[in-house]
């Protein structure tokens, strides 16, 4: 939808292209909105297939290209800002910024529920609770508890459309692997941390709701230490859905951000010789006080690194 700079959206785990509905006409006025439905999710096909975030990384390139685009800023939310990260990594010349929504790979703590998917026998329940009566009932209290105004069962309608998803026992596969790829029992496997140095030309804008139950808002802190130059917005009263809670103040932070930068400039050059040096080199040039950086050693391991 819309015309100019290309921006793309990418969603979270068992969500669809729906997520984005509140913002996707606003960001339309001045922006080429692209809102696919990923790999295993909404309208898309739903095959044994490779759901690992470079997999998402790859159809995403796959996906421009058909497109006939070249680059975009890219804006991902939750399990869609892992796999923003890994489209950076894999194709820096395609990138012009990344916008990271309540994402994932910045530090191992997760939502017991997500972890759930993970346990033997989930699709197994999960097919007895989708059954019809069950699921509509649950779905629609659900969307009545979102709409109490308590804090904590702000996201409970965005739940309700997971579950009722579920119905579908090709979903129930395919976020079942998908989510094995990213989490174990731990919490979360794939993170930036061992990877962040090579963002130093890549802008970054990092978006978190203040209450989010689901991935904490302290990983907003992990993104600014390992990427120092990453724009942070925290949005007071939102959830993992910031999108959804305040999209006006949403779209404008996005807005701005990409007015107010420069698309990143892919330097092959620079890239291999950051890629050479590695990312301890990196941080031991940062410890010892020859770039800006806070020591990060620390968060590299409460990142998962």
């Amino acid at each position: 939808m819309g015309s100019g700079p290309v921006v793309l959206l990418l969603h979270g785990l068992a969500c669809d292209h729906t997520t984005w509905n509140p913002v996707i006409e606003s960001l339309a006025r001045t922006h080429t909105v692209i809102a696919p439905d990923l790999l295993g999710h909404g309208q898309s096909d739903k095959p044994r297939a490779d759901y690992s975030v470079g997999g998402y990384a790859n159809g995403m390139r796959d996906l421009l290209t058909v497109l006939g685009i070249d680059s975009a800023t890219v804006v991902g939310h939750s399990f869609g800002g892992g796999v923003a990260m890994q489209f950076a990594y894999q194709y820096p010349e395609r990138t012009e910024r990344l916008v990271l929504v309540g994402s994932g790979g910045l530090g191992p703590d997760v939502t017991p529920a997500i972890r759930a998917i993970t346990t033997p026998g989930f699709h197994q329940i999960m097919g007895v609770l989708s059954v019809p009566g069950l699921r509509h009932a649950t779905t629609a209290a659900m969307r009545v508890l979102s709409r109490t105004g308590v804090t904590q069962l702000r996201d409970l309608d965005e739940v309700a459309d997971i579950y009722d998803s579920f119905k579908d026992p090709r979903t129930r596969a395919a976020i079942r692997h998908v989510v094995r790829a990213v989490v174990d029992w731990k919490g979360q496997i794939v993170t930036m941390a061992d990877r962040a140095y090579l963002t130093e030309a890549m802008p970054i804008c990092v978006v978190w709701g203040a209450d989010d139950l689901v991935i904490p808002v302290a990983h907003a802190s992990n993104a600014s230490a390992l990427a120092p130059t990453a724009r942070v917005e925290i949005i007071p009263n939102a959830g993992h859905f910031p999108h959804k809670d305040h999209p006006e103040r949403f779209v404008k932070i996005v807005r701005d951000f990409i007015r107010t930068t420069e698309p990143a400039q892919y330097d092959r050059e620079r890239w291999r010789e950051l890629l050479d040096d590695g990312a301890d080199a990196v941080l031991a040039q940062a410890e010892a006080g020859r770039s800006p950086v806070a020591p990060l050693r620390a968060v590299r391991r409460a990142a998962g690194a």
